[in-house]
């Protein structure tokens, strides 16, 4: 998460570790081990593990790379500065560190969570070693002000920031977790049919990979709400009434119909 975005502790020991002892999560799950939660704590119905690839390792990535890894996935994480300094996240969740270059290798699933600036530095062919039918999750956000510079193709092109970032990869996205807290996603998840189990809006054109996006974040432990495709996620950009709402799908799916298409001065340059 970057700038502005709602106010995260994705690295705060003391929350991981309360997380951990809700959950039943002991650390090291191996590439494709699964660590079980103690009875009752279930998030989802069980699933077949998934190769998964996170590019960006800070708050969002990281505690994605958490969630993931103690759920049985085989995950593959990276960041701008290379393996080498990742060995504290590797150590702790198991996950295996790689180079940008490497994150999508045969994966099923792949993570976008970087600043909006960088999409253009990541390399080209990226996905060419992905899975057949990879689903790309797109986390981003665009801070013109505080981080990203001005990007004219979305000021004055009238691109929603997850086409911008969709037409610089080459490849769909699916647009989730931009407004989540991310500690969020260590303290929160709840069984599905829970009163208080949150809700975040998912917005992509490809409707198989939504459909494994929405099943992950329901594994995750929380609801999702159809956002409509990638020209609709401006609805759940930065400043508009769902971003940031920690409520239930009935309350989310009506903040993303109260959105207005106009950007707030405060995003604009």
């Amino acid at each position: 998460m970057g700038p502005g975005e709602p106010p995260c502790c994705g690295e705060s020991r003391r929350s991981r570790r309360g997380w951990a002892k809700a959950t039943g999560y002991t650390g090291r799950t191996g590439r494709t081990g699964r660590t079980s939660p103690r009875p009752g704590t279930e998030l989802a119905h069980e699933r077949l593990p998934m190769k998964i690839g996170i590019i960006g390792a800070g708050n969002i990535g990281g505690n994605l790379t958490r969630r993931l890894t103690a759920l049985g996935h085989d995950v593959s994480v990276a960041n701008s500065r290379g393996p080498e300094t990742l060995k504290a996240l590797v150590e702790e969740t198991g996950a295996t560190a790689v180079t940008v270059a490497e994150a999508a290798r045969g994966a099923e699933v792949v993570v976008v969570t970087i600043p909006l600036k960088n999409v253009p530095d990541l390399p080209a062919g990226l996905f060419d070693e992905a899975a057949e039918g990879v689903a790309v999750i797109d986390t981003g956000n665009y801070y013109p002000k505080e981080r990203d510079g001005r990007i004219d193709a979305i000021e004055d092109g009238g691109l929603t920031e997850s086409r911008w970032t969709e037409q610089h990869l080459g490849h769909p996205v699916v647009k989730v977790f931009n407004g989540t807290y991310a500690q969020d996603l260590l303290d929160r998840p709840l069984p599905a049919g829970d009163p208080e189990r949150i809700a975040v809006p998912v917005a992509g054109d490809d409707e198989a990979a939504k459909r494994v996006v929405r099943a992950l974040v329901d594994e995750l432990g929380f609801d999702s709400v159809d956002a409509g495709g990638i020209d609709d996620s401006w609805r759940q950009q930065p400043a508009t009434p769902v971003y940031g709402l920690r409520a239930g799908a009935e309350a989310v799916a009506r903040a993303l119909a109260e959105a207005s298409p106009e950007r707030p001065a405060a995003h604009r340059v």
